[in-house]
């Protein structure tokens, strides 16, 4: 009988991007110095959670963040480890690597909003925001709404269902904060914009013949218990 398939999605640990409030999208900067010993936290806090594989996206923080869970979380036994491309984070154009400022600036004027607290306040969809990103791109190489909803979905369907086929159980994944938030109002379309999820925190999806359930959202209690876990040795 196979067990439940379970997917540990997580955001990738504090980059120097994120510490200086700059977008990364495709564009990529590794951990800081915290943002690294955060994941070691969350790696202890993991380190009773039996994985059966454990996946990235190909950027180099996501995987940065994979091998430092791994590191702390094997105790010797080795886990299939794979990069995905289709579950890196959105591509921002040219306004990848800009200041957050930039981003959140433009799109809300885009859209006929004030600034960003009024852009959120009146919940716009997921596709409402790709095409502003692609209307202030000034590079065209933003990606339009379909390609992001085609490429996520298939990216975290694709690992779920290959767990399932093999018997179920636990799968690690690290991803990146909007690519998540987005994949859970695929999930559930009355969830609002969790474009706020916590470096390090936990995602818990369950799936089962070919539906996702959602458990829990932004969960930072595992790098709580590592932080315990560490303080004791």
């Amino acid at each position: 009988m196979n067990e439940p398939t379970t997917l540990y999605i997580i955001r990738h640990g504090k980059t120097m991007f994120n510490t200086i409030g700059r977008t990364q999208g495709w564009s990529d900067t590794p951990l800081t110095k915290e943002g690294e010993q955060v994941i070691r936290y969350l790696g202890l806090g993991l380190r009773n959670t039996e994985f059966k594989e454990a996946y990235s996206s190909d950027s180099g923080r996501a995987m940065q963040t994979a091998r430092i869970i791994l590191q702390e979380h094997l105790n010797g036994q080795a886990i299939p480890y794979t990069t995905d491309s289709r579950i890196r984070e959105w591509c921002f154009g040219s306004l990848d690597g800009g200041y957050d400022g930039e981003l959140w600036g433009v799109v809300p004027r885009i859209l006929a909003f004030k600034n960003y607290e009024d852009m959120m306040t009146n919940r716009i969809s997921y596709k409402e925001l790709a095409d502003a990103i692609i209307a202030a791109d000034t590079a065209n190489w933003a990606e339009p709404y379909e390609k992001i909803r085609e490429r996520v979905w298939s990216g975290f369907e694709d690992i779920a269902h290959h767990r399932e086929k093999n018997g179920g159980g636990n799968v690690m994944i690290v991803s990146h904060g909007l690519t998540i938030s987005f994949l859970m109002s695929l999930i559930d379309e009355s969830l609002p914009m969790q474009i706020g999820l916590e470096n390090g925190s936990v995602t818990k999806l369950i799936y089962e013949n070919g539906k996702f359930t959602i458990k829990s959202v932004n969960d930072t209690h595992y790098i709580g218990e590592g932080r315990t876990i560490f303080a004791k040795h």
